[in-house]
């Protein structure tokens, strides 16, 4: 790798995730982040492209990129043909990274601390305590969800995140623990009209991602609803399903 393609990884690195520069050199570059815990490694093809491996905190970010980049799969890592299509691959595997297990958990546990440390002592374990951690876990479970849906909604593309909801599938109240409540596998990035039927099981998906409704909603409902035949996520991960699996059997006991 020359120094004009080092300068080139290290400016996109800084751009779109991945900050720090660990190591750079002939040989390549290595990145990483304050944000989250996954480490980049560029290098050079012969042919001029660049070589991405990722080292990932969490099991689920490789499988996460070799879907959306199943295209620039190559040598373990993931091609890149110019520095744009390097920036892509760099944001996307920070959102990814700052969004998946476990890393959402302990962001939210680090503002939680920070936030209560700002109150007077003999708060831990009363009501203000219990509503600092859901009010900010709702909000890194948000931000999470942006990261990983792309800023998009899951099911129409729409990118207006001012309509955009980050809905659970199991309810934060009915969480086993706050892994679950922030676990961004737990819910979809949906907008508004979605949200609200989703929320009270007026509507699930499938297995395959494929709208699943209510029989209580009729056709003539649905279709005020924008309800079509064959909507459905853009994508679904293997780990979103026992979480749907729980929101379809409420949506049956639903009357």
């Amino acid at each position: 790798m020359n120094p004009l393609q080092r300068a080139l990884v290290e400016k996109a690195g800084h751009d779109y995730g991945f900050e720090y520069v660990l190591a750079s050199g002939p040989e390549g570059v290595t990145l990483a982040s304050a944000r989250h815990a996954a480490r980049a490694q560029v290098s050079a093809l012969p042919e001029g492209d660049y070589l991405l491996h990722l080292q990932a905190a969490t099991p689920a970010l490789l499988p996460e990129m070799q879907r959306s980049f199943a295209h620039a799969l190559h040598a373990g890592g993931f091609v890149a043909n110019n520095e744009a299509a390097l920036a892509a691959l760099l944001d996307r595997s920070a959102s990814l990274a700052r969004a998946l297990p476990s890393q959402a958990a302990q962001d939210f546990e680090a503002a939680v601390f920070h936030q209560l440390d700002q109150l007077p002592a003999g708060f831990a374990g009363t009501e203000v305590e219990r509503l600092v951690r859901q009010r900010v876990g709702q909000q890194k479970f948000r931000a999470a969800m942006l990261d990983y849906w792309g800023g998009a909604c899951a099911v129409t593309g729409l990118d207006l995140s001012a309509v955009l909801r980050a809905s659970h599938a199991k309810p934060w109240a009915e969480c086993a623990n706050d892994a679950e409540r922030l676990d961004v596998f737990n819910g979809f990035l949906l907008i508004a009209n979605l949200d609200a039927l989703f929320d009270r099981f007026w509507i699930s998906f499938d297995d395959t991602g494929e709208i699943v409704r209510s029989p209580a909603l009729s056709g003539v409902i649905c279709d005020q609803l924008g309800l079509k035949p064959g909507m459905g996520l853009r994508w679904l991960s293997d780990a979103h399903r026992k979480y749907l699996a729980w929101h379809r059997k409420r949506l049956r006991q639903r009357r």
